[in-house]
């Protein structure tokens, strides 16, 4: 069988994000450094649940597929050689016929403030409304501060930080990971220490879904595992 080093075209599938678009970036930036030169790499992007779906909180589908599901299917039906996601983002199940060929490094696990007047996280008002998605970040964020109001907020790095502007909210709290890959690092107000915000063990590692079948993907990935 032909290596993989020389096939004409390597398909990549991906939410339809800048965000994950990035991330499929960083790993093709990866394979070239293992020889993939002379492949032409070609990024498909699937609109998962996550991406139709902005209403949904996040607290009712965390460990699910929801963000997930059609680059999965994607890669389980040939359509693309393998699917790159937010490691955090992977279902508690793999679907059937699927493996993870890797998890990369991260290159932050850290959760960063986005606020008003470049205020740091103790510094802000009574009773700030501050902006956050999963139940890990509105649970510690009560604790730290109980005067706080966490408004649930949904979508993309850019809508969120839109929203973050036209609700006039005092804070964000996203993955510093995210901003620093989408080149706005200039947003971060600070990088939260962990002993306040324990990030997902995962925040920040990008995961490397492939066919079970899929041997020479899955031996090359361990490269860079």
């Amino acid at each position: 069988m032909k290596s993989i080093n020389y096939y004409k075209e390597i398909k990549i599938g991906v939410r339809p994000s800048n965000l994950a678009v990035r991330q499929a970036e960083e790993i093709i930036a990866k394979l070239e450094l293992l020889g993939f030169e002379r492949a032409r790499f070609t990024i498909k992007k699937y609109h998962t649940d996550g991406d139709l779906d902005k209403e949904t909180s996040i607290s009712k589908i965390e460990r699910s597929n929801f963000f997930t599901n059609t680059v999965d299917k994607a890669v389980l039906s040939g359509d693309v050689d393998f699917g790159v996601h937010s490691a955090k983002d992977l279902p508690d199940i793999i679907p059937n016929g699927l493996r993870i060929a890797c998890i990369t490094k991260s290159i932050n696990r850290h959760d960063a403030l986005v606020s008003r007047d470049n205020l740091k996280l103790a510094e802000l008002p009574l009773y700030s409304k501050i902006g956050a998605s999963s139940t890990r970040r509105k649970e510690q964020l009560k604790k730290f501060r109980s005067d706080f109001e966490i408004v649930d907020i949904r979508g993309n790095i850019e809508e969120r930080l839109e929203k973050f502007e036209k609700n006039k909210l005092d804070g964000l709290i996203v993955a510093t990971c995210a901003l620093v890959r989408l080149g706005l690092v200039d947003r971060i107000t600070a990088e939260i220490p962990f002993n306040i915000l324990e990030p997902h063990p995962l925040q920040g590692s990008l995961a490397i879904i492939v066919r079970e079948d899929n041997y020479e993907f899955a031996e090359k990935f361990k490269k860079i595992n």
